[in-house]
């Protein structure tokens, strides 16, 4: 990757980097040794990397290194849509969902390390959008509805940033014998009932699990995963179903493929969804696929590893 200038905007409360601003400084120099000068930029508050992003690549950046977890790499992504500078990430959250679905080291110094030498390859990305916000979002990894998004709501953002994402385990199960409202999910025009629907563009779910298991940045189109079920303890199969790798043979479970995903509220009923694991807002919501929507610095090996599964092996 040929860039003389760099911009690294970084979430300075992301649990990651709150004490380890040293590191931060250590990609400058890692930086600098590649020939590269970058300079450290720091949101103020939830909602600015957008704009910085923006404003850096109007400065005549070449890259911009998005430095958080998954919520602050979501808001540089929606800052630079459209864009051909690259954004290469340095995992600094919670569950860093994005760099472990690509292959990119936790250790911010390694991490840093390899983004010279990492491949550059253009993704497309799901634009969502809930009624009453005029305008979309992006997501890089996933949206979803339901049950994760009511896990997300019911967060204690305090326990997540003592003990992480255990945090959204003890929030889970806290949550076992709550009743649940089904509703209309509609992908590519047909109709299908959940009380969570997965639409995804990884196969990595919250660092530990895979539910999309299909799913990947290069294919041009959502993996969408739905969940049927009243009752929050059903959820418990299923995710013994998900850890085992065989959710795909479980009734209750339907996995299908899409580039189009309207979810439709019950009357009456408030349902969350969250996006890139941050709650985003309520139902009814529609998810649209944007075909190479920005270019995204991937280590090569992610690259050929998706490369080769998405051969198809000629008939002999």
């Amino acid at each position: 990757m040929n860039v003389e200038r760099a911009a690294i905007v970084y979430n300075p409360v992301a649990r990651g980097l709150a004490r380890r601003r040293h590191l931060l400084q250590r990609t400058i120099d890692i930086f600098r040794q590649r020939g590269i000068e970058a300079s450290l930029i720091a949101t103020t508050a939830p909602g600015t990397a957008s704009a910085l992003a923006r404003e850096q690549i109007e400065a005549g950046c070449e890259l911009i290194v998005a430095a958080g977890g998954d919520g602050t790499i979501n808001e540089v992504a929606n800052g630079m849509l459209g864009s051909d500078v690259p954004m290469a990430i340095l995992p600094g959250g919670t569950a860093n969902v994005l760099a472990r679905e690509t292959g990119v080291p936790i250790n911010l110094e390694k991490a840093a390390m390899q983004i010279p030498d990492s491949r550059v390859c253009r993704i497309g990305v799901g634009s969502i959008e809930f009624t009453g916000n005029i305008q979309p979002r992006c997501f890089l990894c996933m949206a979803g509805a339901g049950l994760d998004a009511e896990i997300v709501a019911g967060l204690n953002q305090d326990l997540k940033a003592a003990i992480g994402k255990f945090a959204y385990y003890i929030c889970g199960f806290s949550q076992v014998f709550r009743p649940l409202r089904e509703f209309e999910v509609v992908v590519d025009g047909a109709p299908y009932l959940a009380s969570f629907v997965l639409v995804s563009r990884v196969r990595n779910y919250g660092g530990d699990l895979e539910i999309a298991r299909s799913a990947s940045l290069l294919k041009e189109h959502f993996e969408v995963v739905l969940f049927r079920g009243t009752v929050s303890l059903q959820y418990l199969p299923y995710l013994a179903g998900v850890a085992l790798k065989c959710a795909e043979k479980m009734k209750g479970i339907t996995f299908v493929r899409g580039r189009s995903v309207a979810c439709q509220v019950p009357g009456g009923t408030r349902i969350y969804a969250q996006v890139d694991g941050e709650l985003a807002g309520t139902l009814p919501m529609k998810a649209e696929f944007l075909p190479e929507a920005i270019s995204l610095v991937v280590p090569a090996s992610y690259w050929a590893k998706e490369r080769s599964r998405m051969v198809v092996p000629a008939l002999v």
